[in-house]
């Protein structure tokens, strides 16, 4: 069991339904806001038990607890079959993120909440040297990992596995030798691989990739966090993918 804190990603988890909730912490005279009276009404719709706390107990949890803490079961993972029947049942060409050993849950949060919003199919993640779907990340994802499919999975046999089924791998790298994002062709099955905020991607995940691709960069900053970078690469193939169809 772990503490989800925060109005809405405890909304999100709420209306996910996809976790075991057990109990609900409210401190002591919190304002009654309408978030606040939404996240009420879904936890009374689950039946979900309201306890009234005092705000120290919810400091242990967490600082940043905006008055509610929500004790649930751990993050549902799913498979790498799920996402790929995902994409079937929206009747679209495959579009996944694969995430190479990120290890900053703020990094992750942020990357989930782009995912969510451009309509990926799902996430995958290495099964080891990455930050898992922890109360952390959902917090910084504002709830929106709680409608991903995300997969920890063996990242370099699910891109083999993936290429085999006709997706195209593009690794964002801001190397020299990497292409503009707009040259690479975008519309059919798709992962996009985003590295490590560090190192990037590791070799055999590079080795991997079809396409290495840049963003347009006018800056005189070498380069964006990979937060940032990600979530940028996701708009721009989304959009691309749009045109493509005709949107």
């Amino acid at each position: 069991m772990e503490w989800i804190t925060g109005r809405n990603p405890s909304i999100e988890v709420l209306r996910a339904r996809r976790r075991q909730v057990f109990r609900l912490w409210l401190a002591k005279g919190v304002e009654q806001t309408p978030r606040l009276r939404e996240l009420l009404a879904l936890a009374e719709a689950r039946k979900v038990r309201v306890e009234p706390v005092a705000r120290q107990m919810l400091e242990r949890i967490n600082e940043s607890h905006q008055g509610v803490a929500l004790e649930v079961s751990s993050y549902p993972y799913a498979a790498l079959q799920d996402i790929e029947a995902e994409a079937t049942r929206r009747g679209e060409p495959s579009f996944i993120l694969a995430l190479d050993a990120l290890q900053n849950p703020q990094n992750l949060g942020v990357l989930l909440r782009s995912a969510d919003a451009f309509g990926i199919h799902g996430v995958l993640m290495p099964l080891a040297r990455a930050a898992g779907i922890t109360p952390a990340v959902v917090q910084a994802s504002a709830g929106a990992s709680e409608h991903l499919l995300v997969a920890a999975v063996n990242l370099a046999q699910a891109l083999t596995h993936l290429k085999e089924d006709g997706a195209w791998v593009i690794g964002l790298d801001g190397g020299e030798r990497s292409q503009p994002l707009e040259q690479v062709r975008l519309d059919g099955a798709l992962v996009l691989v985003v590295g490590n905020e560090g190192e990037g991607m590791r070799a055999l995940i590079r080795k991997s990739c079809d396409h290495l691709v840049r963003l347009p960069m006018r800056g005189q900053v070498e380069s964006l966090n990979a937060a940032v970078a990600g979530s940028i690469a996701l708009y721009l193939v989304r959009q691309s993918r749009e045109v493509t169809r005709g949107k």
